[in-house]
Parts: C-alpha cells; structure tokens; sequence
C-alpha cells in the first residue's frame, strides 16, 4: 500500500481541519513523484510521495519540494503555487516521506484539449504560461539561497556534473547520442544569463490550467525546482513545445498537443518572455539541447526501474524507444 488512511489520519490528527478517517485515492497523472487526492467530507488536499526504488540519488525529495513550495507561498510575489498544508519526514507514517497541499482549481492538459479550448483559448493558454514563468523567475533568489535550495552561480556547470553522474549511476544500455551531447554541452555552455528560482520541469501538463480567462492558475511538480539560470527554464519549456507538422519519435514522449491549431509558435513564446522578463533571449540552443539530455538522462532511469519491475506506469515501457529518440531530437538541434 502506498498511502495508508489510517496511518495518515493519524498522523495528521489536529493538523487538519474536520473530524472522522481521511480517504485517499491514487491520481494516474505524472511519472515521478506519485500524487494522491485525500478527502475528508468536503475538505480535499493532494498528497506527494516519492515512489518505490531503485531512485537516483537526490531524486524524488519530496520535502525539498516542500521547503521550495513554503518559501514560494511565503515570499510575497505573484507567483502561483499551491499552500502547502503539512510535512512528514518520518518514512515509518506511510512507508515515505510526503507532503499535503491545498487542491487548486484547474485542469491540466496532457494528451487532449478540454471542450472549452478553442484556437483563441489556445493562444491564450500559451502565453500565460509564459506570464507564469516570468513572474517566478521574478522572485528574489536570497531566502532560497539561504534555506540551501540552489546557488546564484555556476548552475550550467553544475547541471552539466549532476546530470553526467546521473547517467553513470543509471547505465542499463549504451546510447551512443548521449555520449555526443555530453560532449557538445561541455563545449557549448553559456555564460549564466542571470540567477532565479526556476522550476527544472516547466511544461504544460505541469499547470493547472482554468477555463476563465483562461488563466494558469497554479504551477505544478516542483521537485527540480532549484536556484540557476531562469533561461534553462525557459529552453525546457521550447523543447517540449511542438508545432504543426513535427510528428516524429520524439512527439511519443514529449505529447503534441501543441500542434493543434491556435498555439503560439515558439519564436511568439520566446519573443513573449522577452517582453515579460526584460532578459536577453538570443540564443536559446544550448539551453533546448541540455532540456532534452536532461530529460532523457532522467526517463532513462525510469526505464530502468520498468526493467526491475519495480513500477507499473505503462509509460515507462515506450522509453525503449523513447529516450533514444529524445537524445535523436538534441542531437539535431545541436547540430552535433
């Protein structure tokens, strides 16, 4: 069992609001830190905890992802993230660390559109997500630096040795393209544009997205979240957004929702977060191709633990061809 109702209303006792057991129901959404809806008569909240192992060092902190959530709400800006309610570090309550938050009105978008978004609501939807972005990477960095979430500098180089050590910690096959990006990626980093809390994983279906507006009304998943460059946040998001006629391997993993008719296109979105955030968005290359090896370098160690039948998201079974086909995309975009 993965949340018992039991230990949990135990555990919670007095530190939420009504009486009675709390009930508690797995969320399919997501394919890393495992999300639960729990209720409590008309009270709902959701519940994050990592999932059974093998798990990369570092990986899946859900109390990290805690701490970058309670600095967020605490800090006094415009950013949207949900409340967060109450902390367990003890993994004897429920088998692992875990967190509650508040449940914020919204749908996320994953492999279909919503009845209501039509090709204006489209438009709409993607530059509110770059809105959103812009007014976190807006949020002063010093409480973050402080609480140990991140450094104001050196945050390429650092992406570049975590993620490298990642991979040697996860090697079930050889993938000749990660070899050649790794090498690009060390010959091709920028100069750190800046410094911002940014969120290491921000994408579409990482948004609640409500239909007045319609509006992104909270910004989702935040385990990656760290202090670095704000324009990695920013070529994540690139990497993901497909337009029309960009059917290929890669679409398999990344969704292609975006190739519906009323999405801005990619030079909109970068020229938007231009104008919102005042930043130099000239080159954005090396930022998309370190996106996609990141990424790739993480699903490769979920096909990993789907190899060890230690998960059961079917998901996980496409990173066969997947994660190749990802690396593929970030090699051609490098040119390398």
């Amino acid at each position: 069992m993965l949340v018992d109702p039991a230990a949990l209303t135990a555990y919670a006792a007095g530190s939420l609001p009504g009486e009675g057991p709390l009930t508690v129901e797995r969320l399919s959404a997501g394919h890393s830190n495992l999300t639960f809806t729990v209720r409590r008569g008309n009270d709902e909240w959701i519940l994050r905890r990592p999932p059974r192992g093998p798990l990369l060092p570092t990986a899946h902190d859900v109390i990290r992802e805690y701490n970058v959530l309670d600095l967020l709400g605490r800090s006094g800006t415009r950013v949207r993230v949900p409340r967060v309610t109450l902390a367990c570090t003890d993994p004897a309550v429920i088998g692992a660390p875990f967190y509650l938050m508040e449940r914020v009105d919204g749908e996320v978008i994953r492999a279909s559109l919503p009845e209501w978004a039509g090709e204006a609501e489209r438009r709409a939807i993607g530059f509110e997500l770059v809105d959103a972005l812009a007014e976190l990477h807006a949020v002063p960095v010093e409480p973050f630096v402080a609480a140990g979430i991140g450094k104001a500098e050196g945050y390429l180089e650092r992406q570049l040795r975590r993620w490298r050590g990642q991979r040697e910690g996860a090697e079930t096959r050889e993938l000749p393209d990660y070899d050649a990006l790794s090498t690009w990626l060390g010959d091709h980093l920028p100069a750190q544009s800046g410094a911002s809390v940014v969120h290491g994983d921000y994408k579409l279906d990482n948004a609640a997205v409500s239909p007045e507006g319609p509006r992104v009304t909270a910004i989702l998943d935040w385990e990656m979240a760290t202090v670095g460059d704000p324009l990695a946040d920013l070529g994540y998001l690139m990497s993901f957004w497909i337009e029309p006629g960009e059917h290929d391997d890669f679409a398999a993993v990344a969704g292609n929702v975006t190739t519906n008719p009323g999405f801005p296109t990619r030079d909109e979105m970068v020229a938007r977060y231009a104008e919102r955030s005042g930043r130099d968005v000239s080159d954005l290359t090396a930022y998309v191709v370190l996106a996609i090896w990141k990424l790739a370098i993480l699903l490769e160690a979920s096909y990993a633990r789907h190899l060890a039948g230690t998960t059961d998201d079917p998901f996980f079974a496409l990173l066969d061809k997947g994660v190749p086909a990802l690396l593929a995309r970030a090699r051609r975009i490098a040119g390398a």
